[in-house]
């Protein structure tokens, strides 16, 4: 029995001495795999021809009711409106970058989580969606959104991990 407690510590504190650079790596790969595309998409659906021409898209993704209430059109666009939807389609477009090749990787994951919530926010107020609550035995929109905010969590305290521009300008 003591061999194998032995063999099983022994083992876990390779997995241990790995950790450091294996959990934000494979974290930073696990958004990029699952996120990524996603965030990419939807940046691109916001924008009509150039970033500073907003679709209707992006005005009834990020303001629907108020995108309905004049059908759509773009040139009904309030000032703010317009600079909501600039500033978010850059920060949907920026920050999955730069989790990407790993620079300013915590200030960036630390800005998703912020998206993460207020996309939550509008999702609910806005499109009607049920929240949904945890531990009730369903998959709703709050664990999605629980488990997106856990993951950018990860990154977020344990940086990009070795495979990444901070690492390469020494960037904590």
């Amino acid at each position: 029995m003591n061999a194998l407690i032995s063999s099983y510590n022994n083992s876990m504190e390779k997995v241990d001495l790995a950790s450091g650079w294996l959990t934000p790596t494979l974290a930073r790969l696990v958004f990029i795999s699952v996120l990524l595309v996603y965030y990419w998409n939807s940046a691109m659906l916001k924008i009509d021809g150039s970033i500073f021409s907003p679709s209707a898209g992006a005005f009834g993704q990020i303001f629907p009711k108020a995108a309905e209430a004049v059908l759509y059109d773009v040139t009904q666009m309030t000032f703010f409106q317009r600079i909501v939807i600039f500033f978010g389609t850059v920060a949907e477009f920026v920050l999955p970058a730069l989790l990407l090749v790993g620079l300013l990787t915590r200030l960036a994951a630390l800005g998703m989580i912020g998206f993460v919530w207020v996309q939550t926010l509008v999702d609910v107020n806005g499109h009607g969606v049920k929240l949904g609550g945890l531990f009730d035995n369903a998959v709703t929109l709050m664990d999605q959104r629980v488990m997106w905010t856990f993951l950018f969590l990860v990154i977020a305290i344990n940086g990009a991990g070795p495979i990444s521009l901070d690492r390469v300008l020494r960037l904590k």
